[in-house]
């Protein structure tokens, strides 16, 4: 058997040898049976505990922290998995919100590694399901470990000290994602959007019937508002697996949104007696209106599921709320103490309507003219983000957003040059526009001007570029 890892780090480091998407790495074929035969080789530990499944295209990772956080203000002890991580490879497997005891994240790297060594021993008879015989099949992707993992994690939480829920963040899409062996009591699916085009498909219905895979026969899925085209193929899907639909614009409604810095306060209002009699007035630890669309798809989940669950307990949850990069305002740096500095606002969006819902919240917090720094993967539609934000910033800063993901910096700098020609031609006033492609220059440059000039800043566009700025703000 491998060597025992000494810590999670190493852990970690171990599975990023493997082939790895978020990372730009394609492998040569999917193969969703793999996930089946390495969960059924130890023992299915999916099955550990009550799951609750998540997908969509954005929005995803703030409805499963929701789950979790109401869960466990209900004293339900739940076993998170998110991804990606901002600032440490164990936010994407947790207790809660809080990180594994380092000895669980040990013994279920050990077992994975053993799993591993012995798949790859061509002279038994799982190698060949495991690994494939053909062209295009290759080793085992590091989401498929990584998932295998936390659900590993999770298994030993319940013998250690009991797990009552799982809840699941798909990766990408959803009939292929490995996330996809759970047998959830509801699945939950957000907004779609056109995303990961190259895997999922190239319209809308392509990219909603793969985040319709995760509807399982006869279990519940609760659905948040779609175009007429995403919402055709979820009624089918529903249909097809006598799945109940539970949409969203039919239950419920959000009133009375009031955005503010911390936070933010809404009434979820109920058009079935099913939920709650009377409307529930909550508050959500994060700023956005969206994150009230978000609560009000956990809860829907969570009083179907669990029908004596009360306000009380749901308002809590909310307000205990908290994920890094979702529009996470960084803390004020000790040395700017006696003369506090505007602020510095991270969130990974990284798509069409998530960044424009992000600039909203950002200007009606802080208002429209502050310094914006951006950087985003390939594959993403910049053309539609550059219009977005060019009119509600006084400076732009085009950067690298890290190594982790391919990018094009200079390819994202000129389709903003080119957003602010055609608004120039129309006599509109522009922004300053900066390209500055070393990230951590990018970065310093924005904080120091926002410390010269007074304005608020900030950083969007990518996940890992939100990280570069925490880690360097720090």
């Amino acid at each position: 058997m491998a060597p025992s890892f000494k810590s999670s780090t190493e852990v970690f480091d171990w599975l990023d040898q493997f082939v790895n998407l978020e990372a730009g790495q394609h492998p040569p074929s999917f193969r969703p049976e793999r996930m089946q035969i390495i969960a059924a080789a130890v023992g299915r530990p999916e099955l550990c505990a009550p799951s609750f499944h998540v997908a969509g295209s954005k929005g995803k990772g703030s409805v499963t922290g929701m789950l979790t956080s109401i869960l466990e203000a209900a004293g339900q002890r739940t076993a998170q998995y998110i991804s990606p991580h901002v600032a440490d490879f164990r936010e994407r497997i947790t207790l809660g919100h809080a990180f594994l005891d380092e000895k669980t994240y040990i013994e279920a790297g050990n077992t994975i590694q053993d799993l591993v060594k012995t798949l790859e021993d061509r002279s038994k008879p799982e190698y060949r399901l495991f690994y494939g015989d053909g062209p295009e099949d290759c080793p085992p992707t590091y989401f498929e470990l990584l998932t295998l993992y936390f659900f590993l994690c999770a298994r030993m939480i319940q013998r250690l000290g009991g797990c009552d829920a799982l809840t699941v963040e798909t990766g990408m899409g959803g009939v292929q994602d490995p996330t996809n062996i759970v047998d959830p009591l509801v699945s939950l699916i957000t907004v779609i959007e056109l995303e990961h085009t190259e895997f999922l498909g190239t319209t809308i219905t392509e990219v909603a019937g793969a985040k319709a895979g995760i509807i399982k026969p006869g279990k519940p899925v609760v659905l948040a508002e779609q175009c007429d085209e995403a919402l055709a193929v979820f009624r089918k899907t529903a249909a097809e697996k006598k799945s109940p639909l539970l949409y969203f614009p039919e239950i419920a409604e959000i009133r009375d949104v009031a955005v503010r810095d911390g936070g933010t306060d809404f009434t979820l209002a109920f058009k079935t007696g099913e939920f709650f009699p009377s409307p529930l007035h909550l508050t959500v630890g994060i700023p956005g209106a969206v994150q009230a669309l978000n609560a009000g798809l956990a809860v829907i989940a969570l009083k179907h599921v669990f029908p004596a669950l009360d306000a009380e307990t749901i308002d809590r949850g909310l307000r205990n709320f908290t994920l890094p990069a979702r529009f996470e305002k960084l803390r004020p740096e000790a040395k700017d103490a006696p003369h506090p500095t505007p602020p510095v606002i991270i969130d990974g969006a990284h798509t069409e309507k998530s960044v424009e819902l992000c600039v909203n919240t950002f200007t009606e917090l802080y208002g429209d003219g502050g310094i914006l720094i951006f950087g985003c993967a390939l594959g993403k539609n910049v053309e539609a983000m550059a219009e977005i934000l060019t009119p509600r910033f006084s400076r732009i800063v085009i950067t690298t957003p890290g190594t982790f993901k391919v990018s094009d910096p200079k390819g994202i700098y000129e389709v903003f040059a080119a957003e602010l020609e055609r608004r120039k031609a129309q006599g509109t006033s522009v922004p300053e526009l900066l390209f500055i492609p070393e990230t951590v220059k990018a970065i310093d440059y924005a904080l120091e001007e926002r410390r010269k000039v007074g304005l608020p800043v900030l950083g969007t566009g990518s996940f890992y570029l939100a990280a570069e700025i925490r880690e360097r703000y720090y």
